[in-house]
């Protein structure tokens, strides 16, 4: 019996710059079900998480988004189904990666493939966007309570950011006292990903019962991919990183996958929603020349 991913809908951009985020997920679960079907891999329907239409307190909302996503992704674990997030803004991710915790006796690992740094609180954050804040929270730090759920589920020396580019003094100062690995643009750039990657990989596995990867959108150039909530210039290709997330396809350690910011408002000819499902399925099948190899590691 092959493990069934379980694609789950964080369908709300209450935390971040551009609100049509949370279109997202409605756009992107049957395109990568379908990319999933063509090369073998068994997916399931998850639950689809909205906000209250006249709700109006953001951080209430996503504190309660949060805890349904922490569920449900918990759910999923416990079934032995591999939950596949997609967002939405990048606040679910700690329902995402705190509903992982959960379920494990051990450590989690954590690869945050981002543009940003995600590491702010309460009480540094320049714009209160609760987007910039969950990696800290998640390691946590919090000056001011977030989510209302259980903080600190990650370890700092099990985390590193890969792909960053555009982050505050704050931030960057609180992941360098905790001692979290930041793999800047400019070293990606200097050293090639596939290296950092591997190097990357080796934190987040060494110690740890399982992994996962969260990619903001984001982390590609805006050439390639323009419709995502806060874009910066320059940027990793997405053949590129592709390439990369297809080693870990297959991995028996991989606990989850979550992908978010990609705003579909401006996306007209899909080209960006595309990529987003390529990234995906290479994380969750592999490259396209080995789909059903991949398929065939996780049979049971």
């Amino acid at each position: 019996m092959r493990r069934q991913v379980e694609l789950i809908g964080a369908a709300w951009g209450l935390g971040g710059a551009d609100p049509a985020c949370a279109e997202a997920p409605a756009v992107l679960a049957p395109l990568l079900a379908a990319r999933l079907e063509a090369c073998g891999m068994p997916s399931v329907p998850g639950p689809m998480l909205r906000p209250m239409p006249t709700e109006r307190r953001k951080q209430f909302a996503v504190s309660k988004l949060c805890g349904l996503l922490a569920s449900a992704v918990a759910d999923a674990c416990r079934h032995g189904r591999l939950p596949c997030v997609l967002g939405g803004d990048h606040s679910c991710a700690g329902g995402t990666w705190s509903g992982v915790a959960r379920t494990l006796q051990g450590a989690l690992g954590l690869l945050w493939i981002d543009a940003h740094m995600d590491s702010h609180t309460p009480g540094t954050s320049h714009t209160g966007r609760l987007h910039g804040m969950p990696l800290a929270w998640l390691l946590g730090q919090d000056d001011d309570p977030l989510y209302g759920l259980a903080t600190g589920v990650l370890q700092p020396q099990q985390v590193c950011i890969l792909g960053v580019r555009s982050f505050e003094r704050e931030e960057a100062e609180r992941l360098a006292r905790l001692g979290v690995r930041v793999f800047h643009f400019e070293e990606v750039a200097r050293r090639g990903l596939p290296s950092v990657f591997a190097e990357a990989l080796a934190i987040v596995t060494a110690g740890t019962e399982r992994f996962g990867i969260s990619i903001d959108l984001d982390v590609i150039t805006p050439e390639e991919v323009p419709h995502v909530g806060t874009p910066v210039a320059n940027g990793l290709a997405s053949a590129a990183l592709a390439r990369e997330l297809a080693r870990i396809a297959g991995h028996a350690a991989l606990a989850a996958v979550e992908l978010v910011e990609y705003s579909p408002k401006q996306d007209r000819d899909g080209a960006s929603a595309r990529i987003a499902v390529e990234l995906l399925a290479a994380a969750l099948c592999g490259a396209r020349d080995d789909a059903q190899v991949v398929a065939d590691a996780f049979r049971r």
